[in-house]
């Protein structure tokens, strides 16, 4: 069952995507490479809509990823992606997002992404990102019309 939005103020993003043909393999699953894409759509829409994209683009690599995969994903099916800022370090942010499909919870991400200055040294987030991060709650989701 899923947590997330259990703080509310958080910032977070909804959107809808369907599978597309090279998120499959073989199996005609969605392939795993395909959750971590979905999940990093997510993580620039929220970051437009908060206004830091253009300051953080480029400069917040992940370096922790962890998957819990529960039932596949097929091409064409609609996935709703769920994604919220779970915690904001010093220098990092922790994202958690649900991967769905009609309600059913698909997969589980959890992800940290540091942000780095112009030489690659992690740097301290300023305090209205992190008010941001922290406070900005749900932004407008981004859904396909059909």
């Amino acid at each position: 069952m899923s947590t997330l939005g259990e703080h509310p103020s958080r910032a977070s993003v909804r959107l809808e995507r369907r599978i597309e043909w090279a998120d499959t393999d073989a199996s005609g699953h969605w392939h795993n490479t395909a959750a971590l894409r979905l999940v990093e759509w997510a993580e620039r829409i929220l970051l437009d809509r908060l206004g830091l994209l253009e300051d953080s683009y480029g400069r917040m690599p992940r370096v922790h990823i962890t998957v819990d995969f529960r039932l596949p994903l097929r091409f064409n099916e609609l996935a709703e992606i769920v994604l919220e800022v779970a915690e904001v370090g010093r220098t990092s942010v922790t994202y958690r997002a649900d991967i769905s499909r009609s309600s059913e919870i698909c997969a589980q991400l959890r992800f940290v992404a540091v942000l780095r200055d112009e030489h690659g040294r992690p740097t301290k987030w300023s305090d209205e990102t992190r008010r941001l991060l922290m406070t900005a709650g749900p932004q407008p989701p981004a859904l396909l019309d059909a």
